[in-house]
């Protein structure tokens, strides 16, 4: 399923531009690519910052083939294997020396409809000393612990022991158990957000969407702080509420709730330099954002939007400026430029590609290419610029992206019926 649809074709654009050919990147377009700066503007005749990393030749290698609409990627540390989540219900083991793939047991029954099922994976920071995977997955309210009375679904969050030998010799998960289960359940299979990634602190944080909430106004779930929707979690590795959460003492609000204000983030990546949380997050019609996330921050939705009301003109809220209650994107793509509907995302610190160091790479689903963002400065003043984009050619939905820790290759999973997993590597 299709998370918003195609409308413009930005790849027949940026060719008409002369910006990209085959997949080798070349020199940069000026200015951004379609995107607007956290302050709105777009100004043709101002000059991007210089950009380092336009004549890096890259090429692209096929690891695995045959994933059913593989959703998260995480690599085991001091391994060297990947594990992939299959949206259907699968986790895989996937050995990048020599692509074979195993099976491995264990894994949560899923909702495994419209955008709902088996999502996102995370390896403990400790691993292999605390050898716990967690997944994040959409649950009916029959299958999950927390479903007494309620019917739909909901995100879930929960964690196994990975054993590389199990029974048989073949890795399963044991143990696993839902650990958190974002509450109201609703009945529908859109919007369940579910990125997952530990913080520099060992905390865990997670997304969860809003449901398709279509009540554009204050009482939106995404700005009502009694419930888990539309907003970043932070757990412990237990899955318990951060005991240091910005309203855990704040009895109408949940304990979990990191920042609010989000319509459905997709991609969630911590920035080393900063060891600051950054996510990219789908908006209506366009108004696709990369945020820097603070603590208690309201990122707006759907109070305050850059996006449009789907297949009109119509603004859905006043713009972020127009606000002093919301934090501002750093990064979005204005109603008509066509988006950014993004999903995966990760701050690039490998050895194989020096002139990308401290880039972020986010996949999109419906403009069907990586994007290579560089920044310059910290937080909400950050300046984020869109650069020419990789694997523009290949006709690909880009679901996640990880960077191998031992060769600095940059991994992406395509969401496809019949799907690889592919890596860039220098050229």
């Amino acid at each position: 399923m299709t998370d918003i649809p195609d409308r413009i074709d930005r790849r027949t654009a940026i060719r008409a531009a002369g910006g990209f050919v085959g997949a080798t990147a070349l020199p940069t377009l000026s200015g951004c690519l379609g995107g607007n700066g956290g302050d709105g503007s777009d100004d043709p005749d101002e000059d991007p910052p210089p950009d380092d990393g336009a004549d890096v030749d890259y090429d692209v290698e096929t690891v695995a083939e045959g994933f059913e609409n593989p959703w998260g990627l995480a690599f085991l540390p001091d391994d060297g294997r990947l594990l992939v989540t299959e949206r259907p219900g699968r986790l895989s083991l996937l050995d990048p020396a020599d692509g074979t793939v195993e099976a491995v047991a264990g894994a949560p029954e899923v909702f495994a409809e419209g955008q709902g099922g088996l999502l996102d994976v995370a390896v403990h920071p400790d691993y292999p000393d605390d050898p716990r995977v967690y997944l994040t997955y959409s649950a009916s309210a029959a299958d999950s612990p927390a479903g007494d009375g309620a019917s739909g679904a909901t995100t879930h969050v929960g964690a196994g022991r990975l054993a590389l030998d199990g029974d048989g010799g073949t890795p399963a998960l044991d143990g696993f158990e839902a650990l958190f289960v974002a509450e109201p359940f609703r009945d529908t299979n859109l919007h369940f957000g579910s990125r997952a990634t530990f913080g520099p602190d060992g905390a865990l944080f997670v997304t969860v969407g809003d449901r398709r909430d279509t009540d554009f106004g204050p009482d939106h779930v995404s700005q009502d702080r009694s419930n888990d929707l539309g907003a970043t979690l932070r757990l412990t590795p237990d899955g318990d509420a951060h005991p240091d959460n910005p309203f855990v003492d704040d009895p109408d609000a949940a304990d979990a709730i990191y920042s609010y204000g989000h319509r459905n983030p997709q991609a969630m990546a911590v920035r080393r330099e900063t060891n600051a949380l950054w996510q990219c997050e789908h908006g209506e019609e366009d108004g696709d954002e990369i945020n820097a996330i603070e603590r208690a921050g309201n990122y707006g939705w759907p109070i305050a939007s850059e996006a449009c009301r789907y297949g009109t003109d119509d603004p859905v809220a006043p713009g972020h400026d127009e606000r002093d209650d919301v934090i501002a994107p750093v990064h979005y793509w204005p109603c008509g430029s066509g988006g950014f509907p993004p999903s995966g995302a990760v701050f690039y610190d490998g050895d194989a590609f020096p002139k990308w160091r401290g880039d972020l790479f986010a996949g999109t689903l419906a403009a069907r290419y990586l994007g290579r963002f560089t920044v310059d400065g910290d937080g909400r003043d950050a300046t984020v610029t869109e650069r020419d984009p990789l694997l523009d050619d290949r006709e690909w939905r880009m679901r996640a992206v990880a960077v191998e820790p031992s060769s600095g290759h940059i991994y992406v999973a395509v969401d496809a019926g019949d799907a690889p997993v592919a890596r860039i590597v220098p050229a």
